[in-house]
């Protein structure tokens, strides 16, 4: 009988460790109590956006545009965003409709239609093109940290805190820093290829759309732990619905939200610990892992060539309404946006 009780105390313990994690999936405790990284990226972000205010006030005299055209994120002029690290397609590539001999009103320009001219080399900064042909490959990375204005930064700093925080108590630090710049670039690697190639793109987005991404795999993952799972992904649907709605904003580019979001499945599935009761769901966790690094290290290859070396619009010439709403202003969403 001791023997027995023994045994069965062995077997217990065994079995504890996913008992535990189960509970403590359960109550949304994780692999970490801290998010440091987010914690750390909120601190820099903000840090950069202080400085934009700061470049925009003494380009302009405000630290908000209101001239010659009012940002309606309430922040820097598009120029700034430019001058500061923005994706924006004619400081990183030759593009055909605006070379670099294009003049572009000075970030100190307040004028419609500007009276101070600058060429695109002083407008892009970090130096300038030093003679060659633009290649400023950076601003896939810079933009993660930029902020269009008050309104966009608040926004994305309170998802950050939230959703993204509690991913990162999930996943660990690591796989969370993997998880989110990998969501990040691939948005501005997608949005450079099909976004009009004369609107600048900042932001955080597409980084919190990967971590968007993960809740959704900790769904589908852990349906038979979620409390109501049927209305928990009605709510996501939502959620997410609007998240690209509000990518249709001026700054604000849906390819870096759906690109995020994707990247965020992909490299989420490898990193995000999900718990495993049965061979079955543990070989289709494995099997999905095993293929999505490959697609993802494909994707970035592919779009980074297509980028450097085609024209998109050729290849998806409905892709660019993802973005953009048509309309006499932005000539039908055709042209370059500027």
């Amino acid at each position: 009988m001791e023997k027995k009780s023994s045994l069965t105390n062995f077997l217990a313990q065994g079995r504890y460790p996913l008992e535990q994690r189960i509970e403590n999936k359960k109550r949304g405790i994780g692999r970490q109590k801290y998010p440091f990284v987010v914690w750390i990226l909120t601190c820099v972000m903000i840090g950069v956006f202080i400085n934009e205010l700061i470049v925009n006030s003494r380009a302009q005299g405000t630290p908000v545009s209101m001239k010659p055209v009012v940002n309606p994120m309430l922040g820097p002029s598009s120029d700034a965003l430019i001058n500061l690290g923005a994706r924006f397609a004619p400081c990183m590539k030759l593009v055909d409709d605006i070379p670099p001999a294009t003049q572009f009103g000075c970030l100190n320009n307040t004028a419609n239609p500007p009276t101070r001219i600058c060429p695109l080399e002083d407008i892009c900064g970090f130096g300038g093109f030093h003679g060659a042909s633009p290649n400023q490959w950076f601003r896939f990375i810079v933009p993660i940290f930029l902020h269009a204005g008050f309104i966009h930064i608040i926004l994305n700093m309170l998802a950050q805190l939230t959703l993204s925080a509690q991913i990162e108590r999930e996943m660990g630090s690591t796989g969370f820093f993997i998880t989110y710049f990998a969501a990040g670039i691939f948005g501005n690697v997608l949005g450079g290829n099909f976004s009009l190639v004369g609107v600048p793109s900042v932001g955080a987005s597409g980084a919190i759309f990967g971590t968007v991404a993960v809740t959704w795999i900790d769904l589908f993952a852990h349906w038979k732990y979620q409390y109501r799972p049927v209305r928990k992904l009605v709510l996501m649907t939502i959620e997410l619905l609007i998240g690209i709605a509000v990518g249709f904003i001026p700054f604000v580019d849906n390819f870096v939200h759906l690109g995020g979001f994707l990247m965020g499945l992909l490299v989420g599935t490898t990193f995000y610990p999900v718990i495993s009761t049965t061979k079955r769901h543990m070989l289709i966790i494995w099997f999905l892992r095993i293929i999505a690094i490959p697609l993802a290290i494909v994707l970035f290859v592919v779009l980074i060539r297509n980028f450097y070396t085609s024209n998109p619009y050729a290849a998806c010439s409905w892709c660019r309404y993802l973005s953009c709403i048509p309309t006499s202003a932005n000539n039908h969403c055709k042209g370059t946006g500027i």
